[in-house]
């Protein structure tokens, strides 16, 4: 089951160790704890369940989230999962 809009595996366990929340990922939800994310924001504007559906992908904004060098940068993990999402 797809939870996030950028591909990033998401776990409750792990957001409840992490954050001290409960999320169900953003799928599920209007507006994430976290802030604006304009990853989602661009999906949901087109209608997709995830980034791996855009004609688009992968994209410059999502390529940003996940080579930008801080924190939630993740090499590529969360294109690859985008790519599986789609069968790509």
């Amino acid at each position: 089951m797809v939870k996030s809009r950028c591909g990033i595996v998401c776990e409750p366990a792990m957001c409840k160790e992490a954050w001290k929340v409960d999320c169900p990922g953003c799928v599920q939800m209007d507006k994430p704890f976290w802030g604006e994310c304009d990853v989602k924001i661009c999906c949901e504007s087109k209608g997709l369940e995830h980034c791996g559906l855009c004609s688009d992908f992968p994209c410059d904004v999502l390529s940003k989230y996940s080579y930008s060098g801080d924190e939630h940068a993740d090499d590529g993990a969360r294109i690859e999962q985008c790519r599986l999402w789609a069968n790509l």
